[in-house]
């Protein structure tokens, strides 16, 4: 399809999390209504699992709509946040038969992001409208050098902020007036989990798994750590595998030193004079840096800039840290927040303005 310089489409987005469902409509680049539900977690745990959220979910949205006067019938696309299906390459997949399958599997149910793509289908489906999901955190692009780890059956990961990423890897290089495809940037998003990315002519060839324990420790998530001690800890019968994959995955980094996983909360206490506090908030930023560093040589030692992303970038103590270790190996470019429903309408767009085909997964 291609696109006249008048055009307009509206794109609605979907994007639930674990305890809210968050909608936007898109006039092209443009949002122009955004709504979020909050869910009491009762409520969601009374569904008995994530795929029968759905129809709460989507009564929760179509009442939004209704409300504010939006027609679905007014809509060219509806996209929604991708979840943990098979590892893809990066772009902007049309929901078929075969996602929506492996949406509904158990791997996929421990995240509620599964529910974007199949919300999105089936408001697709009932109102004849294209339903799309775009860069979803399994976005494999990975070379096979990256994934050896030394233990034959266990290969390195690609999970990561992929969305988030890619969206502000773009922008920073039509800021730096260059085409994403034709630069090479590190990418550091930097939230409850901080993934960082080596970005190479428009493929993230290494990164680090924010989710199973690799990379700087988090607000919330313990990073990678001595495999020896977790053995240990493994087989000394003080944990279960739950309470040990919580620890690891939810109740680590900054939240099981200084008992919260809020950066302000952090920046406060230093202010009041905790030096452990600092050292924590310190010691975060050493590390983040650090994979940085390990990325900068993924990138052969050539990079645009380094980028750094996400909640944890509004902090200027934060970022300065990063900066004072890394900024002699690129320029650091800040972009703080993670704008992701512009970032999944401007997938959407790409495809109906004819700029790229939707893929089939």
């Amino acid at each position: 399809m291609k696109r006249k310089d008048d055009s307009t489409y509206r794109i609605l987005v979907v994007n639930p999390g674990s305890t809210s469902t968050k909608v936007s409509l898109f006039e092209n680049e443009q949002e122009i209504f955004t709504d979020i539900v909050r869910h009491a977690r009762s409520e969601l745990d009374a569904c008995g699992g994530i795929s029968n959220q759905k129809g709460l979910r989507l009564d929760c949205i179509l009442t939004i709509l209704k409300k504010n006067n939006i027609s679905l019938d007014s809509l060219n696309a509806v996209v929604g946040r991708g979840g943990l299906i098979d590892p893809i390459d990066s772009g902007t997949y049309h929901i078929n038969q075969r996602m929506l399958d492996d949406l509904f599997k158990t791997a996929a149910q421990t995240h509620a992001s599964s529910l974007g793509g199949i919300i999105a289908a089936e408001i697709g489906k009932v109102h004849d409208l294209p339903c799309y999901v775009v860069d979803p955190v399994v976005v494999d692009e990975m070379e096979q050098v990256a994934k050896l780890t030394g233990f034959p059956g266990i290969e390195r990961t690609s999970i990561f902020h992929a969305l988030n990423q890619k969206a502000v890897a773009r922008q920073c290089a039509a800021d730096m007036g260059m085409q994403y495809e034709d630069g090479r940037f590190v990418v550091a998003h930097m939230g409850g989990g901080i993934t960082v990315g080596a970005h190479r002519y428009g493929r993230v060839v290494d990164v680090n798994d924010g989710l199973s324990g690799e990379g700087p420790f988090t607000p919330e998530r313990t990073g990678a750590v001595p495999v020896q001690s977790i053995i240990a800890l493994c087989f000394s019968g003080a944990y279960t595998q739950r309470e040990l994959e919580d620890i690891i995955t939810k109740a680590g980094g900054m939240y099981a030193y200084l008992g919260t996983n809020d950066l302000r909360k952090c920046e406060r206490l230093i202010k009041e004079g905790d030096e452990y506090a600092a050292l924590v908030l310190e010691s975060m930023a050493y590390q983040v840096s650090k994979e940085i560093g390990s990325m900068f040589v993924a990138l052969e030692g050539r990079c645009d800039a380094i980028i750094l992303t996400g909640g944890l970038a509004y902090s200027t103590r934060f970022t300065g840290c990063i900066k004072q270790h890394t900024g002699l190996i690129a320029p650091v470019k800040i972009y703080p927040g993670e704008n992701e429903m512009l970032a999944l309408a401007q997938g959407a767009l790409r495809v109906l303005r004819g700029q790229e085909e939707a893929i089939e997964y």
